[in-house]
């Protein structure tokens, strides 16, 4: 089909500071601030990638790691939520040890180069019990979430033992702190009271106090020491806004929550369909409906779905291609601020006294969320994708920022479940820009585009696409970009990133799955090498000159740039394991596999050690293989008893980083016991429910655990006509047994 924009009208907003609310100096770091439009560092364009992770749903041991893998997959900021039910279980008693501490937590982002936002409530949910609320609140006499003086000065006690814990780590002290969220979704939503749910099923109040209630919360934050440069606040659905504070945006597509009260089909939902989020006369297709004008704010998101959890009633498997498709639609659709929940699954600390500390709703120990990055550091496929697009955010988000949102007539009112309509949207300064096209739609197949043409005119010239593009794939392609005084005219290629490793300017770029790679260059620009499109190969570099200026043109594949790990040093590897990266440059391989084939640029990058030895070359990148000895662990599985099982589990070797039982079954809900008490539980969807067992090493040496699969039962009825009152459930049929179960070791290479 024919498509055509027209941006010779083109005019570009105004620009204006919002002021001492939204900035902060670092004496480290220079000096953090907001336009209306987009995040400044020094004055200049910054483009903030943030990632969800909790750091109390997960053994402190294993933190340092996982921040490693966040930022070398792009994320610039960590945020974290501080459940209240977590820090003080108990009334007085506070816990910031172990996978509580979070002084360490926001220290270990800071040694690793990575900003922090604080989401310290009071009321969080996060699918945490009472939404974070502690038990002991129930029982006091006034009402949660309001200004009422006794709340207040409940809240004003957590914010004073937190402000104590991050002492001297908020940027203004040059630490990483930069951000702290005020409640979350206030006078939006809430959470039951888990300790009369099935009885009364009472609600915890969601807030009617707007931004009374916020305007408290961030004077209570300020006296108790929480100083961070801007304060923020989740606005969907209605929830209170303060002109002080920034709001936060996002979009989920799987939404188990209809599913509390309904049941039949996911609908197709709109978060796959472009908008303009960023001027008041556009129209939108979602609840998008801010209560100030959108112009006046830039458009940022802190839960953007980077998964989601199964919820008893919705058991689905997370398709990991819709997680870069939703950053495509947000960045076309005028985001600066990407942020996304949850970017690292977790699992959720027992309570004190045997309380499970997740609602009812949900597993009660795991929180896995289907995350690009799984509870026990498992690499997903949404983590891979992700990388380029964030990459491109590092390298091009100053040029990216200032531009404005372009959306083909009728874009936002293309019903999700359109499959002819090419899906398509730019941001451009008048000139120049990134066309991106998107061809995935959650709860629907797409069928792969083939050739279809977008034209776009400016008022000095007009660039002539041609789309193709596989089902699932999204691509973001440039016209008239700057590649360091060359100008490259328009490209149907990504561009991902630019490095001097090697002494030598690169650019790479990668070949959207489905697209033929095709360059166009201003005139006079020579180039030497295949610029082609790569038709089955994996990459392939080119060189371009014009007027005294050369540079590389790297070109990968969507599976090759999926692989790619850039180094501090600007040095570039290709795996398919996940890379860990010190503070010292330092590298280490994570892997599953004892045999790993790694490519780099420069090709010597790697130098040769006791786990690698050198390959052939594989064009211009440097080829190893890394080694380590395979470690076999056999697993005897023991039926024990109706929908019992016990796994007996050799001990391991040292070497292992982690051992991971993997397990296939079918019925409810399973769950795994150690020494009587549960280590992990799964609402079964189908797909492979895996248990990182390292923390309960020792405690395997002792005892074997067990599993228990509560069965679905079909045609299941309760009775109680009998004596006294008894009850007991009858069914006509059981499901419930395990298919399959294996050990997968984790190895750990130094490199």
């Amino acid at each position: 089909m024919q498509y055509r924009m027209d941006l010779s009208q083109y005019k570009a907003g105004s620009l204006f500071d919002l002021g001492p609310d939204f900035s902060g100096s670092s004496p480290a770091d220079g000096r953090i601030s907001f336009n209306n439009y987009y995040m400044e560092k020094d004055g200049k364009p910054f483009y903030p990638v943030s990632g969800e992770f909790h750091y109390s749903r997960m053994d402190a041991a294993r933190w340092e790691d996982e921040l490693i893998k966040m930022r070398l997959g792009g994320i610039n900021i960590v945020s974290t939520y501080l459940f209240w039910n977590h820090i003080e279980e108990e009334e007085g008693v506070f816990d910031f040890s172990g996978r509580r501490d979070l002084r360490r937590f926001v220290s270990l982002c800071a040694k690793h180069g990575m900003y922090v936002i604080l989401r310290v409530g009071p009321f969080d949910h996060g699918e945490v019990r009472n939404g974070g609320l502690p038990d002991w609140l129930y029982g006091k006499p006034f009402v949660v979430r309001t200004t009422d003086v006794g709340f207040l000065r409940y809240v004003r006690r957590l914010y004073e033992r937190i402000g104590e814990q991050v002492r001297g780590l908020f940027y203004r002290d040059g630490g990483p702190v930069i951000a702290v969220q005020l409640d979350n979704e206030y006078m939006h939503s809430s959470a039951m009271w888990e300790i009369t749910t099935g009885i009364s099923n009472e609600w915890i109040n969601k807030g009617d106090e707007g931004e009374k209630y916020i305007l408290a919360l961030r004077e209570i934050a300020l006296e108790s020491g929480l100083t961070p440069a801007f304060f923020t606040g989740t606005a969907w659905g209605g929830a209170a806004y303060s002109p002080r504070v920034l709001p936060l945006w996002g979009g989920y597509a799987y939404r188990p929550w209809i599913f509390y009260s309904h049941r039949g089909e996911h609908p197709a939902t709109e978060e796959y369909i472009y908008e303009d989020y960023h001027h008041a006369d556009a129209d939108w297709a979602d609840d998008f409906d801010p209560p100030y004008p959108p112009q006046d704010r830039p458009y940022a998101c802190c839960e953007m779905g980077a998964g989601m959890m199964c919820c008893y009633y919705y058991r689905f498997i997370y398709p990991y291609r819709s997680v870069d498709a939703l950053a495509n639609i947000k960045l076309a659709s005028g985001c600066n601020f990407l942020g996304y929940y949850m970017f690292h699954g977790g699992t959720n600390p027992l309570g004190k006294h045997g309380a499970y500390l997740n609602e009812a709703q949900v597993p009660k120990l795991s929180y896995d969320y289907q995350a690009a990055l799984g509870e026990f550091g498992q690499v997903r496929e949404s983590y891979s994708r992700l990388k380029s697009l964030h990459f491109l955010t590092r390298f091009l988000g100053d040029r990216l920022a200032p531009m404005e949102t372009v959306l083909p007539e009728g874009a936002s009112s293309v019903d999700p479940r359109d499959t002819e309509t090419l899906r398509f949207a730019v941001r451009t300064d008048g000139s120049s820009g990134f066309l991106f096209v998107n061809n995935f739609q959650d709860h629907l197949n797409l069928p792969a585009r083939v050739h279809d043409r977008v034209r776009i005119e400016t008022a000095g010239d007009a660039f002539d696409f041609d789309i193709s593009l596989a089902p699932e794939e999204n691509a973001v392609l440039p016209f008239r970009l700057d590649l360091d005084g060359i100008l490259l005219l328009q490209a149907s290629a990504q561009p991902v990133l630019r490095t001097e490793a090697g002494g030598r300017i690169t650019w790479v770029f990668l070949e959207p799955d489905g697209m033929e790679a095709d360059f166009r260059f201003e005139t006079g620009a020579e180039i030497l090498g295949d610029a082609g499109p790569l038709r089955g190969a994996d990459f392939r570099r080119f060189t371009v000159r014009w007027e005294g200026r050369e540079i590389d043109v790297l070109l990968l594949s969507r599976e090759m740039s999926n692989r790619l790990f850039l180094l501090r040093d600007g040095s570039l590897v290709f795996t398919e394991a996940a890379l860990l990266e010190d503070e010292r440059g330092g590298l280490r391989l994570e892997t599953t596999e004892p045999e790993n084939t790694l490519l780099c640029w420069p090709p010597e990058r790697l130098g040769v050690s006791g786990r690698l030895r050198r390959l052939p070359d594989q064009g211009p990148l440097g080829a190893w293989r890394a080694e380590t000895g395979e470690v076999s662990l056999p697993l005897s599985v023991h039926p024990s008893a109706r929908h019992k099982y016990i796994f007996s589990l050799p001990e391991w070797p040292d070497t292992l980083k982690d051992v991971r039982l993997r397990i296939r079954y079918r019925g409810d809900i399973g769950m795994l016991f150690l020494g009587g008490q549960m280590i992990s539980d799964n609402f079964c969807n189908g797909d492979v429910w895996e248990i990182g067992l390292r923390e309960h090493r020792e405690a395997l040496k002792a005892e074997s655990p067990v599993l228990t699969v509560a069965p679905v039962r079909k045609g299941a009825v309760v009775t109680a006509e009998t004596a006294m009152a008894a009850r007991s459930e009858e069914s006509l049929c059981e499901i419930g047994d395990l298919e399959s179960a294996e050990l997968q070791p984790v190895y750990e290479l130094e490199l």
